[in-house]
């Protein structure tokens, strides 16, 4: 670990600090409908899609007909990228000459882009045609991270508002979203990056003459290896920058190119590194201000701040140090950071950006659900590819997802305010409303499916031959590589243990089930709650009620969220990265 690497850490988290209270506000703006600088251009063009679409924008709807809006558009959408995917050989812009997507494959890249996960289970580059990256993957990048931010928004407005049925308009929030907090950015963002070097065009990709032709070993129909003598390269491309800039800022993940933010074309300087991290944690961090200022207590949205910025600096601060302390088994090599090298474990990390920015990348894009990588996690030592693990393990509500980070993390908070009830001996309350056996349950229920949708599918991959017979590594590399793949899926990240091949029948069905799973059967508890919060009527506080504005409730919540969450995966971390970290102790590797 160096100074330099900490500055850069510590820098990086100052400017998420900074941009916390303007993007809260701005999003209180946006959702309130308050006047915002961009209402003369966009509010006609609003009024415009509501007339198109027959949308009465001053109706409002309760806690069901909102979440059944919401998945009757996310079901409609994935069918409609399934056909785009199953067509993509007879639709235009597809200069390659790229077949229909198999049907496995294109449901489960389906089930991923409308789930926000973005699991890819194949080369994006030799795989999709431009059409299906503009308007299947990116239309989803956008649809799937508005649908997360609008969601919280509706969990804000049930425990801010009192004796009511009434959370809003999905159609309209969702239009909102796109409009005034989406687009915007992402208009602006792609072509900063396209400053940067990030491409943006339609041609065909270009085949180029090496200057130095090398050996290499192929392998033919028939199992014959063979050596030949490789004379060209072919440079993929096409309209990057305008999904790479949604794919961070919407926390969805899912590179253009199957080498993601480690590709020199979607992610090429130091400053491109930094702008796409802070676009990852930009959204979620404001939505805590969102939410202490809607609810009438700023303190509380701070407290709630403050523990997930906790968990971020555990988190980075544990990969820094493992990544940076580098291989025992390689005694004899010098490891250390000097003038001239990055120093420890540089396997599978980009030289560009060395060992501080990959473990940030890393512990930024698995606090939230992001899933996109500027390193090859498979390559990071036992314990450093462990903390990635454990950040989506306990439902990614370390700032989270864009909406979602906050709604997981309010399952938390509900199960910490109970807790704090038992311990005072009274029912438990939060911000004026009383939690009851209904609101714990339905907590509950949110966590459970988590748990047993990556307990349950690991469990079984790791026993039978269609599961096993697709890792690179046995042992307790393997179950890690199995297990980071469905609490990737479950978690709705999308980044993987690259040793692991996903793209068959098993895999692509089973992990497409679970990011349904893990998006869609943990909102409807979380929506329950919103709903139930917003019908009661405010108590007002007395002695015994237990404050959720300082630092003794952010401390509470933080261990609420580690025993919760961390200590539900102990024994399959124990039988993997933990064993794994012993065993290279004693000169071990697999």
């Amino acid at each position: 670990m160096t100074t330099n690497g900490w500055f850069q850490i510590g820098f990086f988290f100052l400017v998420i600090l900074l941009v916390t209270k303007p993007i809260g506000v701005f999003m209180i703006r946006v959702f309130n409908r308050e006047k915002t600088f961009l209402d003369p251009v966009l509010r006609p063009v609003e009024r415009l899609v509501y007339w198109l679409t027959g949308v009465d924008e001053s109706r409002e709807m309760g806690w069901t007909e909102y979440t059944i809006s919401m998945l009757l558009f996310s079901a409609v959408s994935m069918v409609l990228l399934y056909l785009i995917e199953r067509t993509q050989h007879w639709l235009p812009f597809n200069p390659q000459k790229f077949t229909n997507v198999d049907p496995t494959l294109a449901w489960g890249t389906a089930a991923s882009f409308t789930t926000n996960t973005n699991w890819q289970a194949y080369s994006g580059e030799a795989t999709m045609s431009y059409f299906t990256q503009m308007m299947g993957l990116a239309y989803h990048n956008f649809v799937s991270a508005a649908v997360g931010i609008v969601l919280a928004i509706v969990v804000i407005r049930g425990i801010s508002r009192k004796e009511t049925n009434q959370l809003g308009n999905f159609w309209v929030d969702t239009t909102r979203c796109l409009l005034w907090v989406l687009l915007p950015v992402c208009l602006v963002g792609s072509l900063v990056l396209v400053s940067q070097g990030v491409v943006q065009n339609l041609k065909p990709y270009t085949t180029v003459d090496l200057i130095q032709p090398y050996a290499a070993q192929m392998t033919g129909p028939d199992g014959k290896t063979t050596t030949q003598i490789v004379t060209q390269q072919v440079i993929a491309q096409g309209p990057v920058a305008s999904q790479e800039i949604i794919k961070e800022l919407g926390t969805n993940g899912g590179g253009f190119f199957g080498a993601n933010s480690a590709h020199p074309f979607e992610n090429p300087t130091p400053f491109s590194n930094l702008l796409e991290m802070l676009a990852i944690f930009a959204i979620p961090s404001g939505l805590t201000y969102t939410l202490g200022r809607m609810t009438g207590s700023q303190r509380h949205g701070w407290a709630v701040w403050a523990a997930m910025a906790f968990l971020f600096l555990l988190a980075v601060t544990a990969t820094y140090w493992a990544e940076a302390k580098g291989n025992p088994l390689l005694a004899n090599t010098d490891q250390r950071a000097t003038a001239l090298q990055s120093g420890g474990n540089m396997e599978g990390k980009e030289v560009r950006f060395g060992i501080a920015n990959s473990a940030l990348f890393a512990t930024v894009t698995t606090d939230a659900s992001c899933g996109a990588v500027n390193g090859a996690h498979d390559s990071f030592t036992p314990l450093g590819g462990m903390v990635p693990l454990i950040n989506m393990m306990l439902g990614e509500v370390v700032f989270g997802g864009v909406g979602a980070g906050l709604y997981g993390m309010f399952v938390f908070i509900v199960l910490a305010v109970f807790i704090a009830g038992l311990m005072v001996g009274r029912t438990p309350e939060y911000l004026g409303k009383k939690i009851e056996s209904y609101d714990v349950k339905m907590a509950m229920l949110a966590v459970l499916i988590l748990t047993f949708t990556i307990l349950g599918f690991s469990a079984i991959s790791v026993v039978r031959p269609y599961g096993t017979s697709s890792i690179s590594n046995p042992g307790p590399h393997g179950l890690t590589q199995i297990l980071y793949a469905y609490v990737s899926s479950a978690a709705n990240n999308g980044s993987a243990f690259g040793g692991l091949n996903p793209n068959t029948l098993w895999f692509n069905t089973t992990t497409g089930t679970a990011q349904l799973l893990g998006r869609f059967f943990m909102i409807i508890p979380v929506m329950a709650i919103a709903g139930s919060l917003a019908r009661k009527r405010i108590v007002p506080a007395s002695a015994g009620t237990f404050p959720v504005t300082g630092g003794m409730f952010s401390g509470l919540l933080v261990c609420t969220i580690l025993i919760v969450g961390a200590l539900t995966f102990f024994p399959a971390l124990s039988l993997g990265p933990i064993l794994e970290h012993l065993l290279m102790q004693a000169g071990k590797f697999f």
